[in-house]
């Protein structure tokens, strides 16, 4: 099974973040992500950005792209207007969010989940409309920082509902990292099962350590794309106990796509600490400690930078 990364530093990595990232980094760091072959990338949100300031320019990101280059990146939104200015400004896939815990949709979105639902089907349309894709993304699949553990039966039934079924795909979200593999791998199983042709992915975080080991679950379980972050950057603003995503660099390290190598992992592992230093947050990554290891006999260590 071919099992693909996108990177999603560019979006949940940055929101949580306490230094801007400047418009032209931005799409600097896009192009040599894509660069190095890295499949799919998320590189922003149509959230307010009053409430996510370091993603208040997304716009403007998308705009600079080439169509070529958006066909391989995504969009978070959240209604069917966020998708209208989307596809305005160039996007062709966007990924409409929304919470399987009513508590953190109304947090996080200002409404209860079912209207959220009951939107989708205009919000695919419109993606339609503009040549573009749309995936169903479930954040809270498995816990809500405010409700505590939810039903998996419930995420069954939202990915069962026929008003989901225009999307590509299924984002499954871990989305504060406290779930454990069995968990993972039995809900996105079920969840594979109904989702028809659509394509399943996973969104984890590492709060637990537990980020690489439910990615791994979560392919066993039928994913094809999992979500990953350089450095292990990121976190909700609200989703009180949420930490970074699962680093990019680890689940690299464990998947072995073809187009990884060693030496494209490390050019990987300089763009995350060149980022990270410049927004002045740690490296959760282990396989980046391991790249910079001095066991040189290892084919993927490449030692200290010079």
């Amino acid at each position: 099974m071919d099992v693909q990364l996108r990177d999603v530093t560019l979006r949940d990595g940055l929101q949580l973040t306490g230094k801007p990232l400047s418009t032209e980094r931005k799409i600097a760091l896009v192009r040599s992500l894509l660069a190095a072959g890295v499949p799919e990338l998320e590189i922003g949100s149509l959230a307010r950005g009053d409430l996510v300031p370091p993603l208040a320019d997304t716009l403007d990101v998308v705009a600079a792209l080439t169509p070529e280059e958006l066909e391989r990146c995504w969009v978070w939104v959240a209604t069917p207007r966020h998708v209208q200015k989307a596809v305005a400004a160039g996007a062709r896939n966007v990924q409409y969010c929304f919470s399987v815990s009513d508590a953190h949709n109304n947090a996080n979105i200002g409404r209860d989940t079912a209207v959220s639902l009951d939107a989708m089907p205009d919000a695919v349309a419109i993606a339609r409309e503009a040549g573009g894709r749309i995936q169903l993304c479930l954040a809270t699949a498995f816990s809500c920082p405010f409700d505590g553990p939810v039903d998996p039966d419930r995420v069954v039934e939202i990915v069962a509902d026929p008003r989901t079924a225009g999307s590509c795909d299924v984002v499954v979200c871990d989305t504060l990292g406290q779930a454990i593999p069995s968990e993972v791998g039995s809900l996105v199983a079920r969840v594979a099962g109904v989702a028809g042709d659509r394509r399943v992915a996973f969104h984890g975080h590492d709060t637990w350590g537990q980020g690489v080991a439910n990615a791994l679950a979560a392919v066993a379980g039928g994913a094809t794309l999992l979500d990953g972050a350089l450095g292990g950057l990121g976190g909700c603003p609200f989703a009180p106990g949420a930490s970074g995503n699962t680093a990019s660099e680890d689940l690299l390290f464990a998947l072995r796509p073809g187009w990884l190598t060693p030496e494209v992992l490390a050019d990987l592992v300089s763009e995350s600490e060149d980022l990270l230093a410049e927004l002045g947050e740690p490296n959760r990554s282990r396989a980046a400690q391991g790249v910079r290891s001095t066991a040189t006999a290892f084919p993927w260590t490449a030692g200290p930078r010079a």
